[in-house]
């Protein structure tokens, strides 16, 4: 009852003194949702980004694959990244188109900064048709974030939340 307005406590429990919220994390959400029609949002404008070109959730989906696995993602890494390094592992990609809105859902073991917004902006060029669907395994391959696709807005981005292992003892929402 004490905390502000925009934070709900949803559960709570014991953990043991080595567990890290950040570090014992094996898993990291992300989604981002793009309003897909001619005319800008009003509601929800916070919480959801825009773009009127028509664009292919399938190929979008498609192009994505490419970038499951252990990759080094420095084609989507912004230049104020201070990651040692770009390999991540990308568990999980998936497109899809519910009316007027394109969601994009990630999974990773851990993402550089701008990452899911960058491979946002490419995948909506591809989406678009200004790019083939194989462009996203060559940015990948290519390395070079001057080629790919523009940052995605900020807005329509939404951390999920992590995933831990079971040893951990945690509700099964936040359990691998």
């Amino acid at each position: 009852t004490r905390l502000p307005r925009s934070i709900a406590v949803r559960w709570c429990v014991p953990v043991a003194d080595d567990f890290h919220a950040r570090f014992c994390a094996r898993a990291r959400r992300y989604r981002y949702r793009l309003l897909n029609r001619e005319v800008r949002p009003a509601l929800g404008r916070q919480t959801l980004s825009w773009e009127r070109r028509p664009l292919d959730a399938e190929r979008m989906h498609l192009a994505g694959q490419a970038l499951l696995g252990e990759n080094d993602f420095s084609a989507f890494r912004s230049v104020q990244c201070q990651a040692l390094h770009a390999r991540r592992e990308l568990q999980s990609l998936q497109v899809s188109r519910h009316d007027e809105v394109i969601e994009v859902a990630v999974r990773g073991n851990a993402f550089l900064h701008h990452m899911v917004r960058n491979i946002v902006g490419s995948l909506i060029l591809v989406g678009s048709g200004e790019k083939p669907v194989e462009w996203i395994a060559e940015l990948l391959a290519g390395r070079d974030r001057t080629v790919a696709g523009p940052t995605a807005p900020p807005q329509g981005l939404v951390f999920l939340g992590p995933l831990y292992p079971d040893n951990w003892h945690l509700p099964a929402e936040v359990t691998l």
